[in-house]
Order: structure tokens, then C-alpha cells, then sequence
């Protein structure tokens, strides 16, 4: 992927200085205990990843709970950190991706006659309040709509590259480009109305919506691709299948076959590894919104 001579966004956040300064673990949750806890640390990496940006539904899943947050929670958020910018390489290459979103929606909102509203990125290391609740890096990066903040603690990419054999920074671009998807279903409505419509449901039909709002991101962020590729050239030859590969790995059949041996459909959340391939592909080849309808 060319973004060395990429724009670097104003929109970073890094508190991860301060976290260190304060004597926070970067280690993260682990459920299990120590190092064997590895396997459910991935099933709720890719659980949180990709469900919208709610890192409070799966602690109240992990708790025996359930539901979205509330409007009492994104009234906490955190109002006083500041932009910085970023000094390390990981952290630049997030900045360069995020100004390419920013790029790519700016000009799309506009001839849809909108404004495009620009989210902030926080990078962390292990723990991170968000408006949204506290959330551990071992959640993987997150969209938490009470403050329209994209959250990533950057040891994440660690695990994608070996855990999820999903290396190669387009694979990396790709989860900032997702996660910058569900900002966009934010501004459209289209979050807000799910997570209304999810609220009493039966627990496969509640999935089922989660699904058809993940495969809209995943097409949302094939939708950026089309666009990067076609205005900066950005694409290299490989790239396009390391997003691909990234999107395969982090099915739910292909997870549940590789943690669990077997798969259950109805618990579903994102779709499965063709699916998640198939429209990141829509996304990629039609470059226009209008392909992106999941829920038709």
C-alpha cells in the first residue's frame, strides 16, 4: 500500500503516553487466566471488532446481560483529551488511513448534499473509557457511536498478522476502513435504527440485523478502496487480497470452526467468511453507496 506520502489526519488521539505515564497494564483483559486464555481472547476480538462499535454489549454479554448503551452512558464521555500527532510508524500509518477515509467521505457526502462529520481515532494501550463504557484492548478496535470515536490499541494488528495469518498493511487499513463504516451508518441513521429495532428482539433475530449491519460496513469499506485507489493510488498489487484475506479469516464460521470445531449459524454476528468477502468485493468493484444496501 503507497501512504508514506499520504496526508496525516488532525483527528488522533494517542493516550497512550498518558497511560504509561499513569502505570496502566498494556496487557489487556484475558479471559481464562494468563496465556492460555488466548482462544477466548481472539472470539472476543473478533466479537468486538466488528459489532458496531458497542464495546458495552459484550461486557454485558460476558456479564449475562445484554442491549446497547444507554443514553446515560453516552453522556460520559471523555470531553477533555486533545489531537496529537503520532511519533512512532504503526501509529502514522493509522493517521495517514484515517485522512484517506477522511478524503474519500468528504467529497461523497457532499454529493449526497450532506456534510461529512469527521470521528476522532484513539490509539490506547490496554484500557480505554469511551462513552460507550470501559473497554480492554483484547476487545480488538471498536466504533463507539456516544462519541463517534474509532478506539485501537495497536497490539491488535500483532494479532492479526499472526493469530488470524491476516498480515500486510492493507489488512490493516481495511479494519480502520471498517470501523470508519459504521461512523458513516452513524451519520446515516442507519446504526441509531438498528440497535433501536435489536432492543427486545429474539436473541437470532437481533444477530441476524447485527450480520446485515457488519457486511454493510465491510461494503462501506470496500466503498473507500474504490475511491482511494481511484483518486490517489493507493492500491499495490497484493493489497486488494490481503483485504480480502482479512475479511475470510474474521468470518464467524471460519472462527467458530477454528475455536470451537463447529458452527452455529444463529449465533451469527458479522457473517460468515463469504459473505464478508463477497461485499467488501461490492464495495471495491462499484464504488457507490447505493450497493451497499445489506438489508434489502
Amino acid at each position: 500500500m503507497r501512504w508514506k506520502s499520504g496526508r496525516r489526519s488532525s483527528n488522533i488521539e494517542d493516550r497512550r503516553t498518558e497511560q504509561a505515564s499513569s502505570g496502566r497494564s498494556n496487557r489487556g483483559f484475558r479471559i481464562g487466566g494468563g496465556k492460555k486464555g488466548g482462544i477466548g481472547i481472539l472470539v472476543v476480538a473478533v466479537v468486538i471488532m466488528l459489532m458496531g462499535g458497542d464495546p458495552s454489549t459484550v461486557l454485558n454479554m460476558l456479564l449475562g446481560g445484554g442491549g446497547v448503551p444507554s443514553q446515560t452512558q453516552s453522556q460520559t464521555a471523555d470531553r477533555n483529551y486533545q489531537t496529537s500527532a503520532p511519533t512512532d510508524e504503526m501509529a502514522d500509518f493509522v493517521s495517514v488511513v484515517l485522512a484517506d477515509t477522511e478524503d474519500t467521505w468528504n467529497p461523497l457526502f457532499q454529493q449526497m448534499g450532506e456534510q461529512y462529520q469527521k470521528p476522532r481515532l484513539v490509539l490506547f494501550r490496554g484500557s480505554v473509557k469511551s462513552a460507550c463504557g470501559m473497554a480492554q484492548s483484547a476487545m480488538g478496535p471498536f466504533y463507539c457511536p456516544g462519541d463517534q470515536k474509532v478506539y485501537i490499541d495497536l497490539s491488535f494488528y500483532e494479532e492479526l498478522k499472526h493469530a488470524f495469518s491476516a498480515p500486510g498493511d492493507f489488512a490493516q487499513a481495511y479494519v480502520i476502513a471498517h470501523e470508519v463504516g459504521h461512523h458513516v451508518q452513524q451519520q446515516f441513521g442507519i446504526l441509531q435504527k438498528v440497535h433501536k429495532m435489536q432492543r427486545g428482539m429474539p436473541k437470532p433475530q437481533a444477530n441476524a440485523l447485527s450480520v446485515k449491519l457488519e457486511l454493510q460496513a465491510d461494503c462501506l469499506a470496500g466503498i473507500w478502496a474504490h475511491h482511494a485507489n481511484r483518486v490517489r493510488n493507493i492500491v499495490e498489487p497484493g493489497d486488494i487480497d490481503e483485504a480480502m484475506n482479512a475479511a475470510s479469516k474474521i468470518g464467524d464460521d471460519a472462527i467458530q470452526k477454528r475455536t470451537q470445531g463447529y458452527v452455529v449459524p444463529d449465533s451469527f454476528t458479522h457473517g460468515t467468511s463469504a459473505q464478508r468477502v463477497k461485499w467488501f468485493n461490492e464495495g471495491f468493484k462499484r464504488g457507490d453507496v447505493q450497493s451497499c444496501n445489506t438489508f434489502g
